[in-house]
């Protein structure tokens, strides 16, 4: 296949090239972890003091509501112990032996 022939990357790709960028830079990886925290303390508030009462009307909806929130604060918690082990592992393979 010639250089005109190549398909054009796919969402997909350009996904992962986001992501890895992400992961392999501390300052956007700190920046993302900060929005991330700040998004997940929007929608604690929001629950608590904005939709209680919606949120009291049906079982449902809290549980999905409070599931959703817990699973956005797993995945702010993974992002913290990512980056930490990546900082041991960057700051170890910037000392010499």
């Amino acid at each position: 296949m010639s250089e005109k022939e190549k398909k054009p990357a796919s969402q997909w790709s350009a996904n992962k090239g986001i992501a890895r960028a992400v992961l392999e830079d501390r300052a956007l990886r700190r920046r993302v972890m900060s929005r991330c925290l700040l998004v997940l303390l929007a929608i604690f508030a929001i629950g608590l003091w904005g939709i209680d009462a919606w949120l009291r009307a049906n079982i449902w909806r809290f549980f999905l509501w409070w599931a959703g929130c817990g699973a956005w604060a797993v995945f702010v918690v993974m992002l913290a112990v990512y980056d930490a082990l990546a900082v041991i592992r960057e700051e170890r393979d910037k000392t010499p032996r």
